[in-house]
């Protein structure tokens, strides 16, 4: 597998970002265009999976903003084929606000989901919570590789978890920043809060969770009565492994 494009590596996430709009509906976009450069970003519009793709040949974004409809192939995977290509943040902004898409679109590696109509003060707040936490996790002079519960280990550089049988997944970049946080900080109780990097997190956002459901399916014997990934109720989630660096 080809690695990953990235953006460009000379800003600061959230100061001066790039954010592609993958958004047919030209008022929106024009809308998100002027509401993103008002606050400092510099936003690109393409208004199908075509253009899109042109883009991303140019140049990688900090962010994708992507709708669902596009008038040249289906969104979702769209948001898959950027997802496994490029290193970039992804958040869905459709019109399909029922809760089948909004999951698949959280399970196939969206950052985040919106739903239309929307705030574009909050879409703002949103877009700048995942700069921050992808900006959390690209220190490459961090160790690159973890070890932990019975054999398993997980390296941040390449999204790569192997179990100790030797099963591989390449994790999504939401799923990998979930794990890494975890393990920077074992066998402690987070908040969601913390979990996401988010302080002004609404309580009916369930994005965490699940993210939360699809890693214990790949790490729990009993994804269903978690070991490792445990619930604390009314607190949040703690890691229960022993965890090492090298």
């Amino acid at each position: 597998m080809s690695p990953k494009s990235s953006p460009s590596p000379n800003r600061s996430p959230g100061d001066g970002a790039r954010i592609l709009i993958v958004e047919d509906d030209a008022e929106v976009a024009r809308l998100l265009q002027t509401v993103l450069r008002d606050f400092g970003f510099e936003a690109c519009p393409c208004r199908s999976a075509a253009e899109t793709r042109q883009q991303l040949a140019q140049q990688v974004p900090d962010l994708c903003i992507l709708d669902l409809g596009l008038p040249d192939g289906d969104g979702m995977e769209l948001m898959q084929e950027i997802q496994r290509r490029h290193d970039c943040g992804l958040l869905i902004l459709s019109g399909r606000a029922w809760i089948g898409d909004r999951v698949m679109g959280l399970e196939l590696g969206a950052d985040d989901y919106v739903t239309k109509p929307f705030e574009p003060r909050e879409l703002v707040a949103r877009v700048r919570s995942i700069l921050r936490r992808r900006g959390q996790g690209g220190d490459e002079r961090g160790p690159q590789l973890a070890r932990f519960g019975n054999g398993w280990t997980f390296q941040p550089d390449t999204n790569l978890l192997r179990s100790a049988s030797g099963q591989e997944w390449t994790l999504s970049s939401g799923e990998a920043r979930l794990l890494a946080t975890f393990l920077q900080r074992p066998n402690r109780i987070l908040a969601r809060e913390q979990i996401c990097g988010d302080p002004d997190l609404s309580p009916l956002d369930r994005s965490i969770d699940v993210r939360i459901s699809r890693l214990r399916r790949k790490i729990e014997t009993d994804p269903h009565n978690p070991k490792m990934i445990r619930t604390v109720y009314g607190a949040g989630y703690l890691f229960a492994s022993e965890v090492s660096w090298n």
